[in-house]
């Protein structure tokens, strides 16, 4: 027989209203929570891929938890590009980013369209590139971009709450706007930009309209950005819907370095001048497409882990110090699946280390800094 004598009940009770004062433990915070204190969102881009491929998909388990644990946007990285859904003219290809687009749903997610024109015609679809505009070249060039636009905005509805319009119509090397096949035929590229704009105002009065580029901070984009706030001002003297600057985020080390804050403070200065002009339009911030390119930095793990925190905290601590800046998205989460490995390999054959989470998706000093920055940013102002 048990035996409960009056000193046990007095220590039970005790531990127990210790206990009860105790404060409970800090949750952890995750991307997505950290975004979440300042009035934002964090976000990713996702792919498709056939089921059982090793790929950055939602079909891929490990990488979905990924998305589920620290997202609460997402976008598609190549399946929403006129390449993947416009084969011909006459034709759209949805099967992918329908899917894709219903696997957010059903999961809570609010859904980025990246992107409904890409200004150059290097990513047109090849049928475009050739295409014979006839005896009135700007009708049938408007009618196809209506009908890209228009038919794409109203399949998603509400699904689909932003758009990068347009995509990259500034060249960086002259900070003058790109031609593509479809500006001779409509007398410019500014007018294929403002029809776009408008197009997608009237089809999609509820989403948020994006003009998209990356002018990032770095030494040698100072033409860039000049052209990118040329096309801001001829935005808004004409009058074309245009509700935000999306900030691509590419950021980069490309010299050999072993103190990226101190990069990031040169930086900082003319970067701020250049946010400072944007906002003083009137325009929002996105930033669409967050990684970091480190070819600058050593091969070692330690010290590259280090200098990409380093510098993504100085970059994301200017960014979310504006008010205006709202949703956060990167482009991609692991160095597994990450464009960087192909687009830009490093020259010493190591793997980029530019996402938060690595080849196995564990994660790194980044992504610690990232929740670091995001939590302490100013609250975003809607």
């Amino acid at each position: 027989m048990t035996v409960i004598d009056r000193r046990s009940v007095l220590a039970g009770g005790a531990a127990l209203l210790a206990a009860q004062a105790a404060p409970a433990a800090p949750v952890p915070l995750t991307l997505k929570t950290a975004a979440a204190q300042g009035g934002r969102r964090f976000g990713s881009a996702f792919a498709w891929a056939p089921p059982g491929r090793d790929a950055g998909s939602f079909d891929n388990p490990a990488y979905a938890a990924l998305l589920q644990r620290d997202c609460a946007v997402l976008v598609a990285e190549n399946q929403m590009k006129w390449q993947a859904i416009r084969p011909a003219a006459d034709r759209f290809a949805f099967t992918q980013f329908d899917a894709m687009v219903d696997w957010a749903m059903r999961h809570g997610f609010a859904m980025r369209g990246h992107t409904l024109y890409w200004a150059y015609s290097k990513w047109f679809p090849a049928w475009l590139n050739g295409y014979d505009f006839g005896q009135r070249p700007a009708t049938a060039a408007a009618g196809i971009l209506d009908r890209h636009i228009e038919t794409v905005t109203r399949r998603y509805g509400r699904k689909i709450y932003s758009y990068d319009v347009v995509n990259e119509a500034v060249d960086p090397d002259t900070g003058g706007l790109r031609e593509t096949s479809l500006s001779p035929a409509m007398g410019g590229t500014i007018n294929v930009l403002d029809h776009a704009f408008r197009t997608a105002r009237a089809a999609a009065p509820h989403a948020q309209l994006v003009y998209n580029d990356y002018m990032s901070w770095e030494d040698g984009n100072e033409k860039h950005r000049a052209g990118v706030l040329s096309l801001l001002e001829a935005f808004r003297r004409r009058g074309t819907p245009v509700d935000a600057l999306g900030v691509q985020s590419h950021i980069g080390l490309f010299q050999p370095t072993s103190n990226a804050g101190a990069v990031a403070h040169r930086l900082e200065p003319e970067w701020r001048r250049f946010l400072d002009r944007v906002v003083a339009m009137g325009y929002r911030l996105v930033i669409t497409e967050f990684d970091v390119r480190d070819r600058g930095l050593p091969i070692a793990i330690g010290p590259r882990d280090r200098g990409v925190a380093d510098f993504a905290r100085a970059y994301l601590d200017i960014m979310l110090s504006y008010p205006q800046l709202g949703d956060v998205l990167a482009w991609g989460l692991s160095d597994r699946y990450s464009w960087l490995r192909g687009f830009e390999p490093r020259p010493d054959g190591a793997v980029a280390r530019g996402c938060p989470y690595d080849m196995d998706l564990r994660p790194k000093p980044l992504r610690d800094a990232m929740i670091a920055s995001l939590a302490k940013g100013v609250s975003y102002s809607a």
